[in-house]
């Protein structure tokens, strides 16, 4: 079970890419028009998350699209009913108690999804159209939206089509979308020890976590996705109960010698750490260690282990 408060700062950075659509908006990358930076719904860094833990490390999720025989799109009343089953065996809903249902439930889905024991969950549990009820888990895990370093350019691009528009046709179909040619986005979440004993989640489930959030990036390669790339990957394990720090996202920024908009590679910028560092180092005494992954071609205003090693803190570098 987690029984220390951790934060987590990630960094990563998209080329030529949408790094999340606006389904009211024509699918456009978010922008904040007030600061016209980048902006990233927690949703989608925790469908990130989602389907590397159940495609590339065989979790199970509970969270995902299933198509029933009816090839309806199964809801998450059915999906609750999937963890109706004790010994590998499913259970008839007519021969339990409402009460019965939402304890067999709940504890095999907390005891299979990696994912609920996460981000928490709400379970609507159904045994007839009178007798309803839900359990609800808040997620030890947190994410702030996520939102880039610096402004960015919305770039319209138009092609055309691999085939006509109809049968008969001699002209081609066209196709458009927006893009960003540059945004690094800043991603910063709490792992909370009091709610991770309520979905009982393990030191191993975290160490998948903060595993599905570098390669997860690394592996979004679809044609709206490819060109994600992790930058940075900071977890402050703190050992003084029920502290963290706060907002360490509010701690770092880009220095550039263009104009913000026309960053188009990592190295375009130093990316400064200078008051991570410090605020780090005034509360060294609360932290336990500090696990740290960093892409070589991010440069850093000081050399991030080595000043906070200087300073006295535990750090664990991971590849």
């Amino acid at each position: 079970m987690v029984k220390q408060r951790s934060e987590l700062l990630f960094l990563y950075d998209v080329q030529w890419a949408n790094p999340n659509g606006d389904p009211v908006d024509g699918n456009k990358p978010r922008i904040d028009e007030e600061t016209g930076k980048n902006i990233v719904t927690d949703v989608r860094l925790k469908r990130t998350i989602r389907d590397y833990l159940y495609e590339y490390r065989g979790q199970e999720i509970f969270v995902r699209e299933i198509a029933q025989d009816d090839e309806y799109i199964q809801d998450a009343k059915a999906r609750a009913e999937d963890f109706l089953v004790q010994d590998g065996k499913k259970l008839e809903k007519s021969k339990l108690n409402l009460s019965e249902m939402k304890k067999i439930i709940n504890d095999e889905v907390l005891r299979q999804c990696i994912d609920v024991r996460l981000f928490g969950v709400t379970l609507p549990i159904e045994k007839s159209s009178k007798e309803k009820g839900s359990i609800t888990h808040t997620g030890p895990v947190q994410f702030k939206m996520g939102q880039s370093l610096h402004r960015v350019k919305l770039e319209y691009i138009k092609g055309t089509g691999a085939f006509a528009s109809g049968g008969q046709m001699t002209q081609k179909t066209f196709r458009e979308e927006y893009v960003l040619p540059y945004s690094l986005i800043a991603f910063y979440g709490v792992i909370n020890e009091i709610a991770a004993r309520s979905t009982r989640l393990t030191e191993e489930d975290v160490e998948l976590l903060v595993e599905a959030m570098w390669e997860g990036t690394k592996n979004l390669i679809s044609r709206s996705k490819v060109g994600h790339v992790p930058r940075l990957l900071l977890r402050v394990v703190y050992q003084e109960p029920h502290f963290h720090i706060g907002e360490l996202d509010q701690y770092i920024s880009l220095h550039t010698e263009k104009a913000e908009e026309e960053i188009r590679d990592v190295q375009d910028y130093v990316l400064d750490v200078s008051r991570l560092i410090e605020v780090l180092a005034r509360e060294k005494e609360k932290i336990a260690n500090i696990e740290l992954r960093q892409d070589e071609r991010l440069v850093c205003s000081e050399q991030l282990a080595d000043r906070l090693r200087q300073e006295g803190i535990v750090v664990d570098i991971r590849s």
